[in-house]
């Protein structure tokens, strides 16, 4: 968006990472660009020469927690403790103009992928410009990998068109090559994200690509986990559940928001479903991958969800059982074809009805938890914490799902895979002990280089 020159080229940067998986792609992108310029990236705000805050403008919670991160930022730098600030991300894409008005103490403002105007403030004569290796923190086992930028789909309330595009699929070629520096480097679990991971291909080459690539990175040396999220619902691409179904690295397990089951709300977020549609695809996906856990995301209080509707909505999510829930609050954004609907149901109401839908999932994800005990399987060790390690089964994606507490009468190695067995079981989490050493596919490893800090 804009290129500002500084006297001095910053050479510790701070960046801070707010909102989704795709973002922090973003940032970490960044990251091994400022580095290729041997720029040091550092861990806290206080006493860097530059802060980069990498803003997200998805909902009026994430835009306000953006907003509280510049203005602490901006705190430190009037006491003198940063040196420049800088915003970009989806926040400063989307509200730039008014941004520049109300926080005169930011030194600029740039784009969702704005990377070498940024490179070139911080650093106005750069020996690299051009984009090269992401950042892979030392000891990082888990990374997310986007294979598309933007979205075409039309959902009423969504404003990610307005601040990324339409969508854009990565080549093939160039997705693998980034699989590669990331299995070359130490991880162990690729997590496939998109805006919407099923268009895949339908772009760039003419057709839906998904399968295709899974079976492609499923066979990247060195990975072993390979998870998908984000899959839209409307004309998903079935032929990718025998590709799931029979790749032992790709982890039977699918994120696809469904967002709501009423047709009468359905039909206004423009979602191209209908309830029947849904529950029909749950039972092939179900069918085609036996065991596979299901995760979905829904808003609540959309304008035209009644109480009829928000009971249609609980109803579904009693009966399609999904193993990971999340939900959160319908929140009108402008230049959406939803606002003209306005926001009329209240905060209270919206808040009342996440409550009982969680409860309900509370439930069922306490049914299946206590089911899975006395059976053994494969974890990834994350982290050890009082002398119990922290671990993550195939059925719990990082940050937003379930983990897995692991007593070993041996020490265990961070960033493996050990063969657990479940005793106990809470709502959302599971407890097990370690009955073996670390385990492997089968995989050759290849020789790791691990990024320096």
């Amino acid at each position: 968006m804009q290129t500002v020159q500084i006297d001095l080229p910053a050479k510790r940067v701070n960046v801070v990472t707010l909102g989704c998986s795709k973002n922090l792609v973003d940032s970490e992108t960044l990251m091994g660009l400022l580095r290729r310029n041997s720029i040091e990236l550092v861990d806290t705000a206080d006493g860097a020469d530059a802060v980069i805050i990498n803003t997200c403008g998805f909902i009026d919670v994430a835009k306000e927690e953006s907003v509280n991160a510049i203005l602490e930022a901006a705190e430190l730098k009037r006491d003198g403790r940063i040196g420049s600030l800088y915003v970009a991300g989806c926040l400063s894409e989307r509200y730039a103009g008014d941004l520049k008005t109300e926080l005169p103490e930011v030194d600029a403002f740039f784009g969702v992928t704005d990377f070498s105007n940024i490179l070139r403030t911080i650093n106005p004569n750069p020996k690299h410009d051009l984009l090269g290796e992401r950042y892979v923190a030392p000891g990082a086992r888990s990374m997310y990998l986007k294979i598309s930028e933007g979205c075409d789909n039309p959902c009423s309330f969504c404003a990610i068109p307005l601040m990324r595009g339409g969508h854009v699929s990565r080549p093939i070629e160039d997705i693998l090559i980034e699989a590669n520096h990331l299995a070359m480097n130490g991880v162990r679990e690729i997590i496939l994200i998109a805006q919407d991971l099923t268009y895949y291909g339908l772009d760039r080459y003419g057709r839906r690509e998904l399968a295709t690539l899974l079976e492609k990175v499923a066979n990247v040396r060195g990975i072993e986990w390979v998870r998908l999220m984000y899959a839209y619902p409307a004309k998903f691409p079935l032929e990718i559940l025998p590709v799931i179904a029979s790749e032992p690295t790709i982890c039977k397990y699918l994120d696809m928001p469904i967002q709501h089951v009423s047709d009468v709300v359905l039909k206004s977020m423009r979602r191209g479903m209908t309830r029947r549609a849904l529950m029909k695809l749950i039972e092939t996906i179900r069918a085609g991958v036996p065991g596979i856990a299901l995760r979905t995301t829904l808003i609540v209080g959309y304008p035209n969800e009644g109480e009829r509707e928000f009971e249609e909505l609980l109803s579904f999510v009693e009966e399609a059982e999904f193993d990971r829930l999340g939900a959160f609050a319908y929140s009108q954004e402008e230049n959406t074809t939803a606002h003209p609907l306005g926001d009329p149901i209240s905060r209270e109401v919206k808040e009342e009805r996440i409550a009982r839908i969680m409860e309900a999932q509370r439930a069922i994800s306490a049914r299946k938890n206590e089911a899975l005990i006395g059976t053994r399987e494969r974890v990834l060790v994350e982290s050890e914490q009082g002398g119990e390690y922290i671990c993550r089964s195939h059925r719990d994606a990082p940050e937003v799902d379930g983990e897995v507490y692991v007593t070993s009468a041996t020490p265990l190695t961070i960033g493996e895979f050990v063969e657990v067995e479940y005793t106990d079981s809470a709502e959302y989490d599971m407890f097990a002990e370690a009955v073996g050493g670390p385990t492997a596919t089968g995989l050759a490893l290849p020789q790791l280089n691990v990024l320096a800090s």
